[in-house]
């Protein structure tokens, strides 16, 4: 009979790591919780982990818990409640001819290739670009999570269309993770990036789960701000989600 998380919740071990610098602004110093990850319960717990702000990193459930910081905001899609933007819906248009497929989180050669090409273009010289299988594994895939790997691929007759973007994704009952994406950097002007975030929102509709986890809202960075495209966003203030007011922040959002 399997654990229920619920009953044991004081069993939790949680570690807080050294200072590192942080992955997000590299000038300041960062701490991060951690479960224990050797504990045979990881895999019943995670859904308990996500709606408490946590994210996966291979076998590593984590939440930044830095003493000078609260930049890193939790955030998730409520699922009924989302209706994509113009900007969206273009890209909804633009990507008509892409097809999706569900599959088992399982490396394949295709896949490992575009994974090389991503992290050679939007990670050059930071460590990543020389990531292989093992790490592919050790990164994408982990040991215990119930993930999937989301293909977008082209259209094609004989049903092998070429592979624009994988969308790894961690499944729990009542939602989804959005774990890592990668996509062919030849295509920027596709927007694959968004299109794997609502393809991603589609599927948890459809499978009847009610959010999408989409890790962490960081205010003002580059790479992390484009999640408060999607609205409503709820993001979690340590004790409850509250949909976040990006207007009272003074951040403009997008007309729809």
């Amino acid at each position: 009979m399997g654990t229920d998380p619920g009953q044991h919740a004081d069993d939790f071990r949680l570690f807080q790591t050294t200072e590192h610098a942080c992955g997000y602004w590299p000038e300041r110093a960062a701490r991060d919780l951690v479960f224990d990850p050797r504990d045979p319960r990881m895999k019943q717990w995670y859904p308990l982990a996500l709606g408490w702000g946590f994210r996966r990193s291979g076998d590593i459930v984590y939440r930044p818990h830095c003493a000078h910081c609260r930049a890193c905001v939790a955030v998730r899609i409520p699922v009924d409640r989302f209706h994509p933007d113009r900007s969206q819906r273009r890209c909804l248009a633009r990507n008509a001819d892409v097809e999706m497929r569900v599959r088992p989180a399982e490396r394949t050669e295709e896949q490992l290739a575009l994974y090389r090409r991503y992290l050679a273009s939007r990670h050059p010289g930071g460590g990543m670009d020389g990531h292989g299988a093992t790490e592919f594994d050790q990164f994408l895939v982990g040991s215990w999570s119930e993930g999937r790997f989301i293909e977008l691929r082209e259209h094609a007759d004989n049903g092998s269309g070429r592979l624009l973007a994988v969308a790894v994704t961690d499944v729990v009952d009542s939602a989804i993770s959005a774990v890592y994406t990668f996509y062919d950097p030849d295509l920027a002007d596709r927007g694959l990036g968004t299109l794997a975030i609502l393809r991603q929102i589609e599927w948890a509709r459809s499978t009847g789960r009610s959010h999408v986890y989409l890790g962490y809202w960081i205010g003002g960075h580059q790479k992390m701000d484009y999640k408060r495209r999607f609205h409503p966003l709820e993001g979690f203030d340590g004790r409850e989600w509250r949909e976040l007011d990006f207007a009272a922040r003074g951040i403009a959002i997008p007309v729809p």
